[in-house]
């Protein structure tokens, strides 16, 4: 018979964690502003990342050993330290992106049995904050290459909606093993050439230093490129792409497959009964879906704000028509990014979120009127702009509105005057306060970092950077609700 105690056991652990007088490891956290106190031995035995890092560290003249850990949230870190001494973490309280962000820095300090369980509450628990965060998601995993269900939850997506990847603003950053993983799929739903057209854009995009002009490039230009696509020129299906596919893509850039495979190809053309030395991939299989009728694709409550009237108003003024679409026949689908009740209403949230999006529509429902207001922007948001001064965006296409609702009889279009001045992303420093901002026209703000919680929001459009304004009174205000859509055209 065994007995186990491991109550009693973690209890004693989490005193000893607590225990101020018997301490031989410091760690500083959030840029020093934060420090922990912990037992060497504790830490050595529990995560073999701490026992490297202590091998490499002096102790001072206490003889006291410090960690520096300045990018960790002294948040994340107690939980880590709860769980190093207690086997304990208490996740009850916390928002599905603390979970998350927990499980990156288990993964980093090694506690293989933590990150795998936070792995797994994720896919199986929190499945929409994923998909709602999926650009932050998919690029992180496969930078750390740890998560492999992960890897697999979200390439089940990619493989069906490929355009959330290969059309991202950001699909040059795309990391190479996560490249490699979609081009090993079988379920990959997109035509072979495509592929083989967004493989060559990566790797160019790669070696900055080739020539523009194809005609200009030398035998080591050539081999450079070869070199980048190494390890995923095999999984393309050459075989499954068209005579004039062949002679129109492939070709110009033949110098980077081996001469075998060449020679292979144009055989298969000319004589595919003929055998070849190469090896054929299978085709990809192409997965049918039985589409709902046209009439019901905007159904299912896709927005809480906006209804299906208004989102045939948008897309008439998106392609700029003098009559409105019927809600049989709008030409978008309206996909839902960010919804402020579900992630909440702090600016950084949207610029988190919304980063690298292009085409966004951001509406906005006000309280304590009927009004919704809102605007159009083509451009991808950027949160990366730096320094203390925020970045201004060009576009002739963006546009702000107020939508007809309840009292408010009539909708109100109105087009970018000065376009210079169309859209302005935030700084970093300012992403605490700033959300979505449409010239003067349109525009989330909050002092309280929190759009519910204040009334600082504001459309007095002073400048004139828009046609005119959408909002009858100059107040500023708050707002109940608001909800950010990628607008993607139908096929």
């Amino acid at each position: 018979m065994s007995l186990k105690f491991f109550d009693k056991l973690s209890q004693n652990f989490i005193e000893l964690l607590n225990d101020k007088d018997d301490y031989n490891i410091i760690i500083e956290v959030e840029n020093k502003e934060k420090s922990f106190t912990a037992h060497s031995n504790v830490l050595k035995y529990r995560s073999s990342y701490f026992r490297q890092e202590l091998e490499n560290i002096q102790p001072n003249e206490k003889n006291i050993k410090i960690i520096t850990k300045p990018s960790i949230s002294s948040k994340i870190f107690e939980f880590i330290l709860k769980y190093i001494y207690g086997g304990m973490v208490n996740l009850e309280k916390v928002e599905t992106r603390f979970i998350f962000d927990l499980m990156l820095i288990a993964n980093e300090f090694e506690l293989v049995e933590l990150s795998s369980k936070l792995e797994t509450i994720l896919i199986k628990d929190k499945a929409s904050w994923l998909k709602t965060h999926f650009s932050l998601v998919y690029r992180t995993i496969f930078v750390k290459e740890n998560f492999k269900d992960l890897e697999i939850f979200c390439n089940d997506i990619v493989v069906k909606y490929p355009n959330l990847i290969f059309d991202g603003s950001d699909f040059a950053s795309l990391p190479e093993s996560s490249l490699v993983s979609l081009l090993k799929r079988d379920d990959l739903q997109m035509k072979e050439v495509e592929i083989w057209d967004y493989v060559i854009k990566w790797g160019i995009t790669q070696n900055p230093t080739l020539p523009t002009n194809l005609g200009d490039w030398t035998k080591e230009n050539f081999l450079t490129l070869k070199t980048t696509l190494q390890q995923c020129l095999p999984h393309i299906r050459y075989f499954d792409i068209t005579n004039i596919e062949v002679y129109d893509k492939i070709r110009p850039y033949k110098k980077i497959l081996d001469k075998r495979l060449w020679e292979d190809i144009n055989q298969h053309l000319v004589a595919p009964d003929r055998p070849i030395k190469s090896i054929i991939l299978p085709a990809r299989s192409v997965l049918v879906t039985e589409l709902p009728p046209r009439t019901t694709e905007l159904k299912e409550s896709f927005s809480t704000i906006i209804s299906e009237d208004h989102a045939a108003e948008i897309s008439s003024w998106i392609d700029r028509k003098t009559t409105t679409y019927s809600t049989t026949n709008i030409p978008y689908t309206f996909e839902l990014i960010l919804h402020g009740t579900r992630d909440g209403f702090a600016p950084q949230t949207f610029w988190n979120i919304c980063h690298g999006h292009a085409c966004t529509i951001v509406v906005a429902k006000i309280k304590g009127t009927d009004e919704i207001l809102g605007g159009y922007n083509p451009l991808a948001w950027n949160n990366t702009c730096d320094g203390k001064y925020d970045q201004w965006m060009e576009t002739k296409d963006s546009f702000i509105f107020s939508l007809k609702n309840g009292n408010i009889q009539n909708s109100i279009l109105s087009r970018v005057r000065k376009t210079n001045n169309a859209i302005k992303n935030a700084c970093k420093n300012n992403q605490k306060f700033d959300g979505p901002f449409f010239g003067c026209g349109f525009n989330l703000y909050s002092k309280k970092s929190n759009f519910n919680l204040d009334s600082r929001s504001f459309c007095h459009n002073f400048l004139d950077y828009y046609e005119k304004r959408i909002k009858t009174s100059s107040d500023t205000f708050s707002i109940d609700n608001y909800e950010v859509f990628k607008v993607i055209r139908k096929s």
